[in-house]
């Protein structure tokens, strides 16, 4: 293992190519060992119900500038780990495949990956939601769904689903076929949603009542809270819910030994997140 481990975190970025500019910038100048892209990177839900082909943004955009970005930095081109957000069709699956073969970044969705002496797993789907497009929505540890979300069976989806899985299917289950190892002491988990009742989910929902019943501020997960709690990662990385740390002051929160970051944001500049694995309270965000 490296003596230093410079890690950055973005998410929720949208497809906002100025956003993404600024961090190829701080990429370059600061030339991190690790970058991780916690999902909605391409704010799909309405171009895609307009019906825009988002692949031309990752097979445009974003392989263009990621090449000419490991032109210029060479062998300090650092690893690149990402994941979808529920805000992003699952179809552009195959194009974030195709830059992770050309070694331009790593889909770590369902998957674990070994670097350094880590592992980086990633894990893109959210509970349910009230959005309408529900390709990375799944029951949360149940078939329960909260107040004013649309169960993960209804709604539209870009690519189809077994209807067993979509009926049943729950996050609590993805997480336990995916976590097989006994010790997490040294694991990245990257996660779309954030964990339930945390400094990291609170949404702007403040006496919503939806059909006279109180909608739940804390709009995170449930089963990942409770992986978190079980399982003790080293640290966990999220998006989803940009406000939050507007509403609660922190954008990072702890359970237990887990060190956890939101790294979202709700204004329009970029929000990026500094850590060091190796000291995971080593960590600071930036607004620029």
């Amino acid at each position: 293992m490296v003596s230093k481990c410079n890690c950055l975190a973005v998410s929720d970025l949208h497809g906002k190519q100025e956003l993404y500019r600024r961090l190829f910038a701080v990429i370059e100048a600061e030339q991190p060992q690790a970058v991780f892209i916690a999902g909605d990177i391409t704010g799909g839900y309405y171009r895609t119900r307009l019906g825009e082909n988002l692949e031309d943004f990752i097979l445009g955009f974003m392989q263009q500038n990621l090449l000419q970005l490991r032109e210029r930095l060479a062998d300090a081109y650092p690893e690149i780990f990402m994941i979808l957000g529920n805000d992003d069709p699952r179809y552009l699956e195959d194009a974030c495949l195709k830059l992770d073969a050309q070694g331009l970044w790593h889909y770590a969705h369902n998957r674990c990956i070994r670097w350094q002496g880590y592992y980086v797993c990633g894990y893109s789907c959210v509970p349910p939601t009230p959005f309408q497009m529900k390709d990375w929505e799944k029951f949360d540890v149940s078939r329960y769904v909260d107040v004013g979300a649309i169960p993960p069976s209804e709604g539209f989806r870009t690519v189809e689903v077994d209807k067993l899985e979509l009926e049943w299917g729950t996050i609590k289950r993805d997480l336990q076929q995916l976590f097989t190892a006994q010790d997490l002491s040294q694991y990245i988990c990257l996660f779309h949603s954030p964990p339930y009742k945390t400094q990291l989910d609170r949404a702007a929902l403040d006496e919503k009542m939806v059909d006279y019943a109180p909608v739940d501020v804390h709009v995170g997960s449930i089963a990942i809270r409770e992986f978190i709690t079980e399982r003790q990662p080293l640290i966990t990385i999220h998006g989803h819910v940009h406000e939050s740390a507007s509403i609660t002051g922190s954008w990072s929160d702890r359970i237990g030994e887990t060190m956890m970051f939101n790294a979202a944001h709700n204004k329009p500049e970029l929000a990026i997140i500094r850590f060091n694995p190796q000291n995971p309270q080593e960590c600071n965000r930036q607004i620029m």
